[in-house]
């Protein structure tokens, strides 16, 4: 039987630009393009594990204007559930002002929490049951840190699996890892946690074992053109980048964390979880956007057995 997925994060507005490079520190750059669209880490990942074919609620909230109907409009149309998509009376919709490299596909990103920086323990109390009867609950950084530990502690009393994306990367207190079930950090995000400079799989590995030193069960850490590392008390294990051709990269762990959570809520393993992770990151920079570019399920299916068997 699938678990209940809960994402508890961000919403914002993404406000995309493409130029022909990304331009030095005073400088103007013409782009060739603009869009916009629905974004923000928690919905993003929310977006991808439902178009996986998760069980998923959202846990948001928005400003009561223009950019809160992108977030009720885009879910919708996806057949998400709302009912936990709160609204802030004064705080804005948060935003990404995101720049995107037209030839290399690298992005440069500044993000606005607005309403999401804004969860207050109201919020928090009136998502309780929702939490506490999630099978996963997933987590990033992107809200205020007081409802995060909030949410964490509620999810941790109830037996819920937590599982902590911890970006944008920051400093978290050993009593709050210590309560996650897994971490799923990039590179640059485990060596702010851990200290440790990652560039091989022996440095993912030491990275790990600090995570796990913490008292977090299971590791998986993104490497970018290495691929993907995930570690428990059993076994670890390198799983090689899948190559594609890359358009945009924005939202890429974002997609592998959605992929991932829903393998986890399906049964599957750590390592099979990372595998379909790495195939629902892979697919979305093939495509332009954030939550758009979210492959479904078929998808994911088909580029999993081609590269797994």
């Amino acid at each position: 039987m699938k678990k209940k997925v809960v994402v508890f994060g961000s919403f914002v507005v993404d406000l995309t630009g493409r130029p022909p490079r990304l331009p030095i520190p005073g400088e103007t750059v013409m782009g060739s393009s603009f869009a916009m669209g629905p974004g923000g880490k928690g919905s993003n990942q929310a977006v991808a594990a439902h178009r996986a074919g998760a069980d998923i609620t959202l846990v948001t909230k928005v400003g009561r204007d223009v950019f809160g109907t992108v977030a009720t409009d885009f879910y919708k149309k996806e057949g998400m559930d709302t009912s936990y998509v709160f609204e802030d009376e004064k705080k804005e919709t948060g935003c990404a002002l995101i720049s995107v490299d037209e030839n290399t596909a690298q992005n440069e990103i500044v993000v606005i929490s607005g309403a999401c920086g804004n969860i207050t323990s109201e919020d928090v109390e009136r998502s309780r049951s929702l939490i506490e009867s999630a099978g996963i609950l997933l987590l990033q950084l992107e809200i205020n840190f007081d409802a995060l530990c909030k949410v964490v502690e509620i999810a941790h009393g109830a037996g819920v699996t937590i599982v902590l994306n911890p970006a944008p990367a920051a400093q978290l207190p050993d009593d709050v890892l210590r309560r996650i079930d897994i971490v799923t950090p990039n590179e640059t995000e485990a060596q702010v946690l851990t200290g440790v400079k990652i560039e091989n799989q022996a440095d993912a590995e030491r990275a790990a074992k600090v995570f796990m030193d913490k008292g977090v069960k299971e590791v998986v850490i993104t490497l970018g053109s290495l691929g993907a590392f995930a570690m428990n008390q059993e076994k670890s294990e390198l799983v090689k980048r899948l190559s594609v051709e890359a358009i945009d990269t924005t939202g890429a762990g974002d997609a592998f964390n959605g992929g991932f959570v829903m393998a986890l809520a399906e049964g599957k393993d750590l390592f099979t979880a990372l595998r379909y992770g790495n195939v629902t990151g892979a697919l979305s920079v093939t495509k332009l956007g954030t939550a758009p570019s979210m492959p479904l399920r078929e998808d994911i299916d088909a580029m999993y057995e081609k590269a797994y068997g």
